[in-house]
């Protein structure tokens, strides 16, 4: 059984029970990362640098298959791999995520390797 996403330790800068924050806040913007650099969850990579004191690291391809992306509402973890083949939508509850975060996932996740 999936726990609730406000249950995960996610971090970020006017964080909502879903995971939004001040820099991401529409209805689709439900997921949270784990960043590669510390192991833990937030909600973007701009409360990462806002919070973190450290610079973000990128997954590398050959960890993609780790559990790093967080449905802000069921709180199911996706693997990296589950998370990019998802069709924007969460595979547990059908809660649509923000197709326009594919643009972003160079922040998070190592593309060219």
């Amino acid at each position: 059984m999936n726990k609730p996403a406000r249950l995960h330790d996610v971090r970020g800068v006017g964080l909502d029970a879903q995971t939004r924050c001040v820099h991401y806040n529409s209805p689709l913007d439900i997921i949270a990362i784990k960043m590669k650099c510390c192991g833990l969850y937030y909600a973007c990579k701009d409360c990462h640098d806002a919070l973190a004191g450290h610079a973000a690291e990128t997954w590398p391809n050959s960890e993609w298959k780790r559990k790093a992306v967080l449905c802000g509402a069921c709180g199911k973890e996706l693997t990296i791999v589950e998370y990019m083949q998802s069709g924007a939508e969460c595979p547990a509850c059908s809660a649509k995520f923000n197709p326009r975060c594919r643009s972003h996932y160079h922040f998070y996740f190592a593309i060219a390797e």
